[in-house]
């Protein structure tokens, strides 16, 4: 017999961690070449992934909901024959562990990490946390005997704040002695890099009252409650709107929409349209497709548009159209159309939400007139499109003017003023507008 290490594959460009949301076998269970094995879910796409041999599950080396890297052996399998083997052992037929540091940093982190064991006695407990922690970050916590209060203090430098394992060991290294006082440890102990920031007053609790239904947040809605909240806490959002006249373009949609069903078998929606405009306009603006890193600002070569998209439980999904600015309107219509009808059938791979520097969504879709977007980290702008209205407008001409029914809507644009100023903010929506105002009538494609 041999072991197999089936471990968490690359699941698409820029994914690097996913989280186990359900185990399909358990320990003992036969598995067969191609099975599932588990289930893992990154940002808001659900995938399976199966096993490359036929065996017997021995070991699950991870938790439901616990975060597992690219890279990690998640499970062992047990196969017969020589086969597969992937798990290195030495000369006596023992497992050979990962390759030790044995620098004297560690060694002294390990040295106070076991006097830590001796002198904690009640396991911590990470209920009380809005913070999310990786497993590994959780158990050097608890070995270390440091605080829920305590870790809370702690400055990440990881995706989103998080504290990393880099982190907690430099906040160890640098702490005068292990206690349980979060609040008078973090703030005497703590180095600089790991300076203790003011907590966020808690929300009062909300009590239900008889007759009301509770209904727990899915999975997703809590990734999106977080999502949007660290959003909210990160980019300091500013609005621009303005309103487009999209007469000539309703006109020329209406006249073409059946000919180009007819011949490209697609819809014709006014998304790929908005999507041209939007690419259009950075192409002319490129600071609008850029992403803020600390004192510096990252320049996006590539224009990846994400178009906000409906699930069938109501959620919204970005799934992003990858170098827009080289698609024609043709292109654009599938690749839109496509990745619209793989997000209400959950058909979107792990790669078709990756990748995004700016976002467009749809309010208008639900009757709103304009809306005040969250931007889509880690980009720095987002932009609304309200419903198309016909509505009295002024016309000028050159026998003077005019009350006349025009087709018109409102766009709206979030951005984060930390590194987009009003006046890049209001000339970029003003690009789309003009764009879209310009359209011509007897355009063909």
């Amino acid at each position: 017999m041999s072991k197999f290490e089936l471990k968490l594959p690359q699941m698409g460009e820029s994914v690097a961690e996913a989280t186990l949301t359900t185990w399909l076998k358990q320990v003992g269970d036969t598995i067969e070449m191609d099975e599932a094995v588990f289930e893992i879910a990154t940002d808001k796409v659900d995938s399976e992934v199966p096993s490359e041999v036929e065996g017997v599950l021995v070991e699950m080396l991870f938790d439901v909901d616990d975060v597992v890297q690219v890279g990690q052996t998640v499970a062992i399998i047990e196969v017969s024959g020589d086969a597969g083997t992937t798990v290195a052992t030495d000369a006596n037929n023992t497992k050979v562990e990962d390759k030790v540091d044995t620098t004297p940093e560690v060694a002294a982190i390990e040295s106070s990490i076991a006097v830590a064991k001796e002198t904690v006695a009640a396991p911590q407990d990470f209920s009380d946390t809005e913070k999310f922690y990786s497993p590994l970050v959780k158990n050097i916590a608890k070995e270390e005997g440091i605080s829920v209060a305590e870790l809370d203090a702690i400055v990440g430098t990881g995706k989103e704040g998080r504290v990393t394992k880099k982190d907690i060991l430099d906040y160890v290294e640098n702490r005068t002695a292990p206690s349980n006082n979060g609040s008078v440890a973090a703030a005497q102990a703590a180095p600089a890099s790991v300076a203790p920031k003011a907590q966020a007053p808690k929300a009062a609790p909300v009590v239900a009252s008889a007759g009301d239904e509770v209904v727990p947040l899915s999975r997703m809605g809590k990734l999106i409650a977080q999502h949007m909240t660290s959003s909210i806490s990160t980019s300091a959002h500013v609005q621009s709107f303005i309103e487009v006249d999209v007469t000539n373009l309703v006109n020329w949609r209406n006249k073409t929409k059946d000919a180009f069903q007819k011949r490209e078998g697609e819809k014709l929606t006014f998304t790929p349209i908005f999507m041209e405009a939007v690419a259009f306009a950075i192409k002319k603006f490129p600071l609008i497709n850029i992403s803020f890193d600390g004192d510096s600002v990252i320049k996006k070569k590539n224009i990846n548009i994400g178009m906000a998209a409906a699930l069938p439980d109501g959620n919204l999904i970005v799934p992003v159209i990858k170098n827009a600015d080289q698609l024609n309107l043709v292109g654009m219509a599938k690749v839109v159309n496509d990745l619209a009808n793989r997000s209400r059938n959950n058909a979107l791979k792990p790669d078709d939400i990756q990748g995004g520097t700016y976002t467009v969504t749809n309010v208008g879709t639900f009757g709103s007139v304009f809306g005040t977007p969250i931007i889509n980290q880690p980009q720095v702008a987002i932009l609304a499109l309200g419903a198309i209205r016909k509505v009295p407008s002024v016309i000028e001409t050159p026998e003077g003017d005019f009350i006349g029914i025009r087709s018109k809507m409102f766009l709206s644009h979030s951005y984060d003023h930390r590194v987009v100023n009003g006046a890049l903010g209001g000339m970029f929506i003003k690009a789309v507008a003009d764009y879209l105002e310009a359209w011509d009538v007897n355009r063909e494609i």
